[in-house]
């Protein structure tokens, strides 16, 4: 369901990113990246870094991430001629039968049988939402997909393809839940170092989780952004985590959330009181401006692509306009953008 004030045009949320400015891969240590500061009271900007956070979070704040864990779901697999074909696992919907992408531009003709090993053959179907891929019989084949898969990156990093460093930097310290096909990337600047110093400045923290689906890769295609349809995530909050949630909201605290599957997920779990109260399930929450957020005092995210649900999101916290104008600064100030990029803190 999307929450919007009025219906909205797809190129409000465009502006030109240089494709030099997508980055390609993460900052050499993941709290290296650059920082900037929104603060929609004042509607300054300023810049900083990752290990700045501390100084805009204390004893008053609550900072929630997203623990979920990405499975290596890009397989590379062969043809009986040889040919490789590129595979993406998006959705297990039956054991060991999974819903599937396959490269774009290859040519798969429906229900090919194809190898991960020479001992490792499954067929592919065409389905409406793509591809099935039966892999029901291959014996060991989850654990084979977490040892031989590759981190299935988007597109606009390298095609979509995975180099070896990936498979430990897509991936947040603190992963825990297996099931995402897409990272919760805002935590992949987290560090035990930045966690230890949170601690001492009196931030807590809370995990909740939120499987990353296929929605992340896809397009937005409708003109009039209302239109679009989000696609379910299975969520899950703890009832420890969930009772720290409340808790620092009937104290009053800030609840900080880092991601915008994080956000997503507290607006899904509140009752209208602003207190969580459904701990499990799935969510389509698409937020566009006009949305009133229930939950939510503080975001910290990455820079996102033009025309994205993310860049809806954000823009429906901090305000559209104030939003343009930070990526506007932030394209000449050179930050770097999308999942490997730099990061916003929006108080």
């Amino acid at each position: 369901m999307a929450h919007i004030k009025g219906e909205m045009k797809l190129s409000e949320f465009n502006y030109d990113l240089p494709k030099e400015l997508i980055a390609q891969h993460p900052a050499a240590n993941r709290d290296d990246a650059r920082l900037m500061i929104l603060n929609r009271r004042t509607g300054t900007i300023e810049d900083g870094g990752i290990k700045d956070l501390c100084k805009y979070l204390g004893k008053d704040d609550l900072l929630v991430l997203n623990n979920t864990r990405v499975i290596p779901s890009h397989l590379v697999a062969h043809k009986k001629s040889g040919g490789r074909i590129d595979i993406l696992l998006t959705k297990e919907i039956a054991p060991k039968i999974w819903e599937a992408l396959v490269r774009q531009g290859s040519r798969v003709k429906d229900g090919i049988e194809l190898y991960l090993d020479s001992d490792k053959g499954f067929t592919l179907k065409r389905s409406n939402n793509g591809y099935i891929a039966d892999l029901s019989a291959i014996e060991g084949i989850r654990e084979w997909i977490l040892e031989n898969g590759y981190p299935p990156l988007p597109p606009y990093i390298r095609k979509g393809l995975a180099e070896e460093s990936d498979r430990e930097r897509y991936q947040t310290v603190y992963a825990k839940e297996e099931g995402a096909i897409a990272a919760p990337t805002a935590g992949l600047h987290f560090t035990d170092k930045v966690f230890k110093q949170l601690k001492k400045n009196g931030t807590e923290t809370a995990f909740i989780t939120l499987h990353v689906g296929i929605g992340t890769f896809q397009p937005v295609r409708e003109k009039i952004v209302n239109n679009h349809v989000m696609d379910y995530e299975n969520y899950k909050i703890e009832e420890a985590e969930a009772a720290k949630i409340n808790r620092a909201i009937k104290e009053g605290k800030r609840v900080v959330a880092a991601g915008t599957t994080s956000i997503r997920t507290l607006e899904t779990a509140a009752g209208e009181d602003g207190f969580l109260e459904k701990l499990s399930g799935s969510s389509n929450l698409f937020i566009l401006p006009g949305y009133k957020f229930k939950v939510v005092g503080g975001v910290f995210t990455n820079f996102h692509p033009p025309k994205s649900t993310p860049l809806f999101l954000v823009s429906a916290y901090a305000g559209a306009d104030y939003i343009k104008r930070a990526y506007q600064e932030a394209i000449g100030k050179r930050y770097r953008f999308c999942s490997y990029g730099d990061a916003m803190l929006i108080l």
